[in-house]
């Protein structure tokens, strides 16, 4: 089944819009790297992923983002986190992640139950309410729920601006749709006899500090490193060539967002670019839309872009870096659990030992089976100020 759905992945590349993706058989250097493990540990290079590989680092971010939240072992199940992931991209209307992410939900244990969990997700890109609330987490498992919310925030808004409402192609029969994604769904799994153990992607970027505002993370070492290094090495590839007054807009135009998309009509972002010069103009529009709603994003708007930035990496490095700097911004509205309230169910514990997490019960939500320890050895040096190792990179491309 894998091999047939990598062929079907494969096609589903050219579904990507105004970008050419790297083919498999063509990645090279940090691309080759993440293709791999991508494909390792997550069984497929997913087009939400591709779609970032004309730019090596923005790649390199999403992949960390994505497996130290979703995919990497810990005290939360997939199953609740991929009911987060499902609940925030229904809020941002993102429907190709909806339907990706509750086809996969669907075929794990455990995948019932998680409605307190949901419901806080899709309130999650709201501005925050008044007075303390009680959250379906505690604080131990903040990092990897709240994680994946701000992930999510973020991967909706890329694939609102370069993929299509479905994964699913047009011409496909109704009747076939649900088979389709199942057979997917079922695919997005580790090679068998792999692991996916937190941290092991971290290497790929170097060492940041955690932005500020992102606390509730820090008990989850991995995560906060991966947040760490992925808004670090974004930020960095933005600052390298996106004007200074564009950068300073946007900012200014998250400092009070409080989640609500601006309009109905786009007169908005006439009057928030007035005092831009005409070629800063374009780059600060489709960083407003990709951030703010990328809902009202046009043919035309990506039109004006190239005709200054003709580049994909440029499109990729842009979108990026609005999308995350909105995600972030999300994420620092989030607060640590007042109390356990209605938690997700929990199996058995995960015995965890090494310096990435500390020991502690509760493997959030996972089936009602016993589950298997993961380790986590030490290592044998320390490279990083969290005490993560460089993991062995792969050194084989990706292959068709």
């Amino acid at each position: 089944m894998r091999p047939l759905v990598r062929i079907l992945l494969r096609g589903s590349l050219r579904q990507i819009r105004h970008i050419a993706a790297v083919p498999h058989a063509e990645a090279r250097g940090l691309v080759a790297e993440v293709y791999a493990m991508a494909r390792r540990e997550f069984g497929v290079v997913a087009p939400p992923l591709a779609l970032h590989s004309p730019a090596p680092e923005a790649l390199a971010a999403s992949w960390l983002l994505l497996r130290e939240t979703l995919l990497a072992e810990g005290r939360v199940s997939r199953a609740a986190k991929e009911a987060v992931a499902t609940a925030v991209s229904r809020a941002n209307d993102c429907p190709y992640c909806v339907e990706v992410h509750e086809a996969k939900l669907a075929t794990l244990p455990g995948a019932d139950g998680h409605e307190p969990l949901a419901d806080w997700a899709r309130r999650s890109g709201d501005g925050p309410a008044a007075g303390a609330q009680p959250l379906p987490f505690d604080a131990a498992q903040a990092p990897e729920i709240l994680g994946t919310a701000v992930v999510f925030h973020y991967l909706n808004r890329m694939v609102r601006l370069f993929l299509p409402d479905s994964p699913v192609p047009d011409a496909a029969p109704a009747a076939g749709r649900g088979p389709v994604m199942r057979t997917v769904a079922r695919a997005m799994r580790p090679d068998p006899g792999t692991a996916v153990p937190p941290g092991a992607s971290l290497g790929l970027l170097p060492a940041a500090q955690l932005p500020a505002g992102l606390d509730w993370a820090k008990a989850t070492p991995s995560v906060a490193d991966a947040l760490a290094r992925a808004v670090a090495s974004v930020d960095a590839a933005a600052e390298r060539w996106i004007p200074e007054p564009v950068r300073e807009l946007l900012h200014a135009r998250l400092a009070g967002y409080d989640g609500t998309a601006p309009g109905p009509g786009r007169g908005w972002l006439g009057e928030s670019t007035a005092g831009l010069t005409d070629r800063q103009t374009p780059a600060a529009r489709l960083a407003l839309l990709v951030a703010l709603n990328p809902h009202q994003i046009t043919a035309a708007d990506v039109e004006r872009f190239r005709a200054l930035h003709p580049g994909d990496r440029e499109l990729v490095e842009l979108a990026s870096w609005a999308a995350l700097t909105a995600a972030v911004r999300i994420g620092t509205r989030f607060t640590e659990p007042v109390r356990l309230d209605e938690p997700v169910r929990p199996s058995e514990p995960v015995r965890l030992s090494g310096p990435v997490c500390p020991s502690e019960p509760g493997r959030l939500g996972g089936p009602t089976g016993r589950t298997e320890p993961v380790h986590i050895t030490e290592p044998t040096h320390h490279t990083e100020p969290t005490g993560f190792t460089e993991p062995v990179r792969p050194t084989a491309t990706a292959g068709p």
